[in-house]
């Protein structure tokens, strides 16, 4: 479903110039609990198709408030619990603040360090994602000590399909997605999910096709990071400059029928391997000369695997 119907629009919208200035392309806004939103106003902006909604953040919470609670007071304990617990009305009031309006719904887990299976558990009773909700993993770089790893962000992923019977996209920056992207062999379920990016430029020409993504699902072109009061790529009325805004490559009507996702994107096969040939002597007979003889000697495609991966050593170039 989600190639055929990605198929003409991609073609036009990929590397496009700010494909947000289209007015057939569908936009989406994405938020955490400190957005505030007029919804009055939001709704007036008929180009926003859909609203993603951050749900939960790393391993679940203990909020039992006894003993020595990881050295917090108890005080602070509960506030926290307090703050948790209006976070999660406030998800589901929106939720069907949006539905109700007849915005599609998604939901992002952030990644972090940490038990792989705890943190898709524990999105899945925060989010409690319907059949017709998006369901995203959020890796925002490659540094573990701050992010989850791409080895857990597989075992995240697949519990997610086995509880759910589909699997979540993803959403992150250019440098862990072509990291992904040229480790593909390494990440074999990671690197075929369908690709949130996040990257603010006016374009993406030249960064497709990525690996496995000849394009992406949606481009997050506008934050906080390249949106102020004086210059923004895009405003949605009733939010402030630190709203999250997305541009998907096709219209609202073709994006509501492949919303929820769910499936894999085809493989690719590997990029054939740098044959090496070694120069003939001069004393070589003429037919060695003519065939030129190939010594098969192979140049690795992409570095070794680092032992530490972070955005120092795998830049944006």
């Amino acid at each position: 479903m989600i190639l055929a119907l990605l198929g003409s629009a991609s073609q036009l919208a990929a590397g496009e110039n700010q494909p947000w200035n289209d007015p057939q392309n569908a936009l989406i806004v994405d938020a955490y609990e400190l957005n505030t939103i007029n919804w009055d106003q939001l709704l007036q902006d008929k180009r926003i198709a859909a609203f993603i909604s951050k749900a939960s953040d790393g391993l679940p919470e203990n909020f039992a408030c006894t003993g020595d609670h990881a050295g917090d007071t108890f005080a602070h304990c509960k506030t926290m619990w307090r703050k948790y617990a209006v976070s999660r009305e406030l998800y589901q009031t929106r939720r069907m603040l949006a539905k109700m309006n007849g915005l599609l719904w998604g939901a992002y887990h952030l990644g972090r360090p940490g038990n792989p299976i705890d943190q898709a558990n524990h999105f899945l009773d925060y989010a409690d994602p319907k059949p017709d909700e998006l369901m995203v993993l959020d890796i925002d770089g490659m540094d573990t000590t701050q992010f989850m790893s791409l080895d857990n962000a597989q075992i995240f992923i697949s519990h997610i399909k086995a509880r759910t019977g589909r699997y979540p996209i993803l959403y992150t920056n250019h440098n862990t997605a072509r990291y992904i992207a040229d480790h593909r062999e390494d990440y074999p379920i990671l690197s075929r999910l369908p690709l949130w990016y996040a990257r603010y430029k006016p374009d993406v020409k030249g960064t497709f096709p990525l690996g496995n993504w000849d394009n992406y699902a949606l481009w997050q072109f506008s934050s906080s990071d390249n949106c102020s009061e004086k210059t923004c790529p895009y405003r949605v009325p009733g939010t402030l400059t630190d709203i999250d805004v997305n541009v998907a490559p096709m219209t609202k009507v073709q994006l509501a029928k492949i919303w929820p996702q769910g499936d894999l994107l085809p493989a690719k096969p590997e990029p054939a391997p740098m044959i090496i040939a070694k120069a003939p002597s001069c004393t070589a007979p003429l037919q060695t000369l003519v065939s030129l003889m190939v010594d098969p000697i192979v140049t690795a495609s992409a570095p070794p695997k680092p032992v530490e991966i972070n955005e120092l050593n795998y830049q944006d170039f």
